[in-house]
């Protein structure tokens, strides 16, 4: 199980390299108030992102209007992830306790790729469990899969399910989300929570 999980991590990589560097923007000549913030090549704003309708732990029906009304920390995994996914969103959790302590307030949030084992029911006790104010949001196949789309990130169900503890292959990049601004920046699964809430205050003094 281990193994294939670090082979399913790995070409997950392979793609979120290839696409993040398919969609970084030139901004050669425009104005980036962000600049001295950023670190990948991906420029913010237009390219990654964009309207969803999903529906969240509580069984809601939500917009990306009503989720993203704040600084958001956006993570596309599954709750029956083995060790990825819980690594990742406690890091997520733990930037956000930091960037709390520092007086900005940004909400966790956390998109399902596996809509057929992501229940409502089931997000709510994973996102309560990982941080108190994290949003869990999963939808149909075809809504996830949109979703998926407009922000550039790749994933992968099996199409045989019939082993419950099948593995969904997908990206592992964190998306930092800006009222106003949209997608301003990503970070990889390398950095820890404090460099991320440094980087992140960043952003949200520039913006």
């Amino acid at each position: 199980m281990k193994k294939n999980v670090i082979i399913a991590v790995a070409a997950a990589s392979a793609v979120a390299i290839g696409l993040i560097a398919t969609y970084a923007v030139s901004r050669k000549g425009v104005s980036d108030p962000f600049a001295e913030c950023r670190t990948s090549r991906v420029a913010g704003g237009v390219e990654i992102g964009g309207p969803f309708t999903l529906t969240d732990e509580n069984g809601r029906t939500v917009t990306d209007a009503d989720v993203l009304s704040k600084p958001s920390l956006v993570y596309f995994g599954y709750t029956f992830c083995p060790d990825v996914c819980p690594t990742d969103t406690v890091r997520n959790a733990e930037a956000v306790d930091v960037l709390e302590e520092m007086g900005y307030e940004v909400t966790p949030v956390f998109i399902s790729v596996d809509p057929y084992r992501d229940t409502p029911k089931v997000l709510k006790e994973w996102t309560d469990y990982i941080h108190p104010r994290m949003i869990g949001l999963t939808g149909t196949p075809e809504q996830i899969a949109e979703v998926a789309r407009a922000y550039r990130t790749y994933y992968k169900v099996p199409e045989d399910r019939s082993d419950e503890y099948y593995l969904v292959d997908h990206m592992t990049q964190t998306y930092l989300m800006l009222p106003g601004h949209g997608f301003v920046e990503f970070f990889d699964r390398a950095i820890s929570a404090e460099e991320m809430a440094s980087r992140v205050a960043c952003f949200l003094e520039k913006s």
